[in-house]
C-alpha cells in the first residue's frame, strides 16, 4: 500500500532522525534555561515587571526578526545559521553561570541576556524548517514537520522536569552550565551532514535580501488565499491563547485544586497540555489519516479553541485535565498542518522568508496573549478572559476558513 511507507517516513531518513533528536535536545535546553533563570531572578529581585519582560523578550525577536532571518536562510547555508543560533544559546547559558557564580546578576544584565536568548530562537526558526525541506522529498515533508513538532513537544515536556532536577540537584550555577552542553549534539551533527537547506533547490535563483524584498514577499503572499489563511490561523491561536495557558495555570490550579493538593494539580495540568502534544503528534504520524489541507487546519484550530473555551469555564478538575490534553493534541495538529501547507506552497526562491512570516504569526504574536488574557484578566478575571479569548479564536477561525474556502487548494502527497 502506498500509505504505509509514509508513516514515520522522516525517521527512516537517518539524517533527518538525527537532526530531530538534536533539535529536541535544543528545545529542552531552551526550556531548562527558563526554569533555572526565572527561578533565580524571582528569588533575587521579586519583580513582576521583570517577569513580564521575560515573556516579552522571548517573543519580541520572533515578531521583529523572523522575516530578516528568513532572508538569511534563503541565501546562506542553513547549517551555519542554526549553529550560530545554538552557539548563542549556549553562550547565554554560560554567561548566566558566570553571573550566578560571581553573584553579579543585575536587572540590566538579565534583560540583555533574555533578549539574546530570544534572538537565538528567532534566528534558528526559519533555517530549521528549510533543513526539514532538504532532508526529505515533498511527499515526506508532512511527516517531517509533524515529527519535528512532536520532538519539540517532547523537549518542552521534559525541559521543566530536567531543569528542576538540575536546579535543585546541582544548584543554579552548575545546572545552567550543564545546560549549555545540550546544544552540542546538534552543533556537531551540522558539521557532518551534507544537507545545507538548499541541496534540493540548488538550481533555484535566490531572491535578493533587503527591506524592499521583504515587502515584496508580503505582496506575493497576499495574492494566495491559502497561504494567507494559514498565516492567519497560526496568528489567531498565538495572539488569543499563545503563552497565556502556562502563565495563568497557577490561577487555574488554585481554582480547580484544593489546599495542599493544588501544587500537584498545577503540575498535572501543565503536563496534560504537553503530553497531549506528544501523543497527538505520534497518533497523527501513526494513523496518517489527517491530510495537510486547509479544512484540516481549520478543524483542528476549532477543536483547540473549543477545548480551551470549555476548560476556562469548567469547575471540574478531571474534565479540565482531559480538555487540556485534547487541546494539546489539537494545537499540535493545527500548527503542524498549517506549517506544512505554508512550506508546500512557498516559492522555492523565497521559502525562507515565507517561513519567516509564519514565524512572525505563529511565534511573534504570542506576545498578544499577554494582553488578551493577562491584562484583560486583571479586569474581568483570568477564567473569563481566557473564555472570551477562546471565543474570539473560534470566530476568527471560522472567518479565515470561509475566506480560504473561496480559493481552496487541496494539497496531495
Amino acid at each position: 500500500m502506498s500509505d504505509a511507507p509514509r508513516r514515520f517516513a522522516a525517521l527512516r531518513n537517518r539524517s533527518c532522525a538525527t537532526y530531530l533528536t538534536g533539535a529536541a535536545l535544543m528545545m529542552m535546553a531552551d526550556n531548562i534555561e527558563h526554569v533555572i533563570t526565572y527561578w533565580v531572578l524571582w528569588q533575587k529581585f521579586h519583580s513582576p515587571a521583570l517577569a513580564g519582560f521575560e515573556v516579552i523578550s522571548h517573543w519580541l525577536p520572533f515578531l521583529l526578526l523572523s522575516v530578516p532571518f528568513g532572508q538569511l536562510a534563503d541565501r546562506y547555508d542553513c547549517r551555519r545559521i542554526i549553529q550560530a543560533g545554538a552557539l548563542l544559546f549556549a553562550l547565554v547559558s554560560i554567561a548566566w553561570g558566570v553571573l550566578f557564580a560571581t553573584d553579579t546578576v543585575t536587572v540590566g544584565a538579565a534583560c540583555v541576556l533574555l533578549v539574546l536568548h530570544g534572538t537565538a530562537g528567532a534566528l534558528w526558526g526559519p533555517a530549521e524548517q528549510l533543513m526539514l525541506h532538504d532532508f526529505v522529498d515533498r511527499s515526506e515533508l508532512p511527516s517531517a514537520v509533524r515529527l519535528n513538532a512532536t520532538f519539540r513537544s517532547l523537549g518542552i515536556l521534559f525541559g521543566p522536569v530536567v531543569g528542576a532536577l538540575l536546579l535543585f540537584g546541582l544548584g543554579a550555577q552548575a545546572g545552567i552550565l550543564v545546560n549549555a552542553l545540550f546544544y552540542a549534539p546538534l552543533i556537531v551533527f551540522l558539521f557532518v551532514t551534507r544537507f545545507t537547506g538548499h541541496t534540493r533547490d540548488a538550481g533555484v535563483r535566490r531572491a535578493p535580501s533587503g527591506f524592499r524584498e521583504a515587502f515584496r514577499t508580503l505582496r506575493l503572499v497576499r495574492t494566495d488565499r491559502t497561504l494567507v489563511s494559514m498565516l492567519v490561523l497560526a496568528g489567531l491561536g498565538s495572539f488569543f491563547i499563545g503563552a497565556s495557558l502556562q502563565t495563568t495555570m497557577p490561577a487555574f490550579a488554585d481554582r480547580l485544586g484544593a489546599g495542599s493538593a493544588s501544587g500537584l494539580a498545577y503540575g498535572a495540568l501543565l503536563f496534560a497540555t504537553g503530553a497531549g502534544g506528544v501523543v497527538g503528534g505520534v497518533l497523527l504520524e501513526a494513523t496518517n489519516r489527517i491530510p495537510p489541507t486547509v479544512g484540516s487546519a481549520v478543524t483542528s484550530t476549532l477543536a483547540y479553541g473549543g477545548s480551551i473555551l470549555i476548560f476556562a469555564l469548567t469547575g471540574w478538575y478531571w474534565l479540565a485535565l482531559i480538555l487540556l490534553f485534547i487541546g494539546g493534541m489539537a494545537n499540535l495538529a493545527s500548527m503542524s498542518i498549517s506549517q506544512t501547507v505554508v512550506q508546500l506552497l512557498a516559492p522555492p526562491a523565497e521559502r525562507g522568508r515565507v517561513v519567516g512570516l509564519y514565524g512572525v504569526s505563529a511565534n511573534g504574536l504570542r506576545m498578544g496573549s499577554g494582553l488578551t488574557v493577562g491584562l484583560f484578566g486583571q479586569l474581568v478575571g483570568v477564567a473569563p478572559a481566557l473564555a472570551w479569548s477562546s471565543g474570539a479564536l473560534l470566530a476568527g477561525t471560522l472567518i479565515a476558513g470561509g475566506i480560504a474556502e473561496r480559493g481552496r487548494r487541496r494539497l496531495t502527497r
